[in-house]
């Protein structure tokens, strides 16, 4: 079987309240239908976030439909399985399921609810069955990840008696085997790869932007060469896109081709071309710019030599700016016609040193966007409120947590499914 794993394409994502990327997603899908023609993989799977936001603009939507469909009837052969993110509405993704089904297409919005696991026969809803292998079409979920996921494997391995793959797909923060790259999730509580069941030979994952196979070093990243595991391997493609100037390093998509259940896994990486990169000015090996005339001339020359690209500016912490300064810098790059765009978070160098004995919590805007635990935000803050009792407050949550799950049951036991009259 010989899949195309992708994830975290984030349409409609605007960078810095201004730009738009909808040209540099149209690179990323003609690099992908490119690798489609050459490669001939059986499926291109998306592993969630396929949406920036939870309500995606009309536009947005209208370039995935369009997207989507370019690549199924250029190879209508191949299984397109794509699965709700955290950044996505699973219920929008799954209303939309049906339609999409009518071209062998899948789209999975959302989990089965908690009295479906209860009641068993809901786990076909989620598997893909090929010719060449299985599917396992798992989207974002917050809770009942291991009994769900553990269900829907056993129900492959019933029917997988002719020892075909079995390919799972999940949006998550995992760690296996304690490893992890630094950097990558921060302090974001993960799962134990454990929480993912047994049964699978490939773990499609999304969520982390950067791709990593779980148990290897970041120097497989780095190489276009094939490497092959022994089933089964957990792998996040990563994001097609840098989403953010910190997201400097290669993007690719994840070419796999697994001989047969409980087999060779082998991964090649496909190296996206960015439409557009980020850089820092002046570069981070020259001294920062000590005025803002120097700024404007760095600005300049950027401009005419590379001509494209999202610039963030490193400035020496004396250098006096100008009141029209950032207007200053936008009037240079209108030249450019928009290729050139401005990340107005300056890097200030050389700051004087201030005394602050504030204490306050080591965590990034895209940590904070991961986590789907109130308490895991309480726990990081909780050093700058030290009156508060972290036990206390998480007790409360917890039953808070009991009379909503009270609530949800009795409001299932109250829906009377209607009768059919003859």
């Amino acid at each position: 079987m010989r899949i195309l794993h992708t994830a975290d394409l984030h349409l409609g994502q605007v960078l810095y309240q201004y730009y738009n990327r909808v040209d540099e997603h149209e690179t990323f899908f003609n690099q992908l239908n490119k690798w489609c023609s050459t490669y001939k993989p059986d499926a291109l799977l998306v592993s969630g976030d396929i949406f920036d936001i939870q309500q995606p603009s009309a536009a947005t939507k209208a370039f995935f439909n369009k997207s989507i469909a370019h690549l199924h009837k250029a190879y209508p052969a191949m299984a397109i399985v794509v699965t709700a993110g955290n950044h996505d509405s699973g219920s929008r993704v799954e209303a939309d399921s049906a339609m999409w089904e009518l071209a062998d297409i899948k789209l999975t919005g959302h989990g089965p609810g908690t009295n479906e696991v209860a009641e068993g026969g809901w786990e076909d809803r989620f598997i893909v069955d090929t010719p060449q292998g299985f599917i396992a079409s798992m989207p974002f979920m917050p809770s009942l990840r291991k009994e769900v996921m553990q269900a829907v494997l056993d129900k492959i391995a019933m029917k997988n008696s002719d020892n075909r793959p079995v390919v799972l797909m999940a949006h998550a923060s995992i760690s296996g085997d304690e490893h992890i790259l630094p950097g990558d999730i921060g302090n974001v509580k993960s799962l134990s790869i454990k929480e993912m069941g047994t049964g699978y030979d490939y773990l499609a994952l999304g969520h982390i932007h950067r791709s990593q196979t779980l148990g290897q070093d970041i120097e497989n990243e780095y190489s276009d060469k094939e490497s092959t595991h022994p089933a089964p391997v957990a792998r996040y493609s990563g994001s097609p896109l840098h989403v953010s100037c910190d997201e400097q390093y290669p993007h690719s998509v994840s070419l796999v081709d697994i001989d047969h259940h409980q087999g060779q896994v082998t991964i090649k990486r496909l190296f996206i071309e960015q439409r557009r990169h980020f850089y820092i000015i002046p570069r981070e090996d020259r001294p920062a710019a000590k005025s803002a005339e120097e700024i404007y001339s760095c600005v300049t020359d950027f401009c005419k030599t590379q001509k494209s690209g999202y610039i963030r500016l490193r400035i020496d912490a004396s250098a006096a700016l100008p009141p029209d300064f950032t207007q200053k810098i936008y009037t240079i790059l209108e030249a450019t016609g928009n290729e050139v765009r401005y990340n107005p978070k300056i890097i200030f160098e050389n700051l004087p040193e201030i005394q602050d004995n504030t204490k306050t919590p080591k965590f990034e805007i895209a940590e904070l966007q991961q986590m789907e635990n109130p308490l895991d935000f309480i726990e990081k803050t909780m050093i700058n409120y030290s009156e508060l009792n972290f036990e206390d407050i998480k007790k409360d949550f917890e039953e808070v947590e009991q009379e909503l799950m009270k609530m949800a049951k009795k409001e299932d036991k109250e829906i009377v499914p209607p009768t059919s009259q003859n």
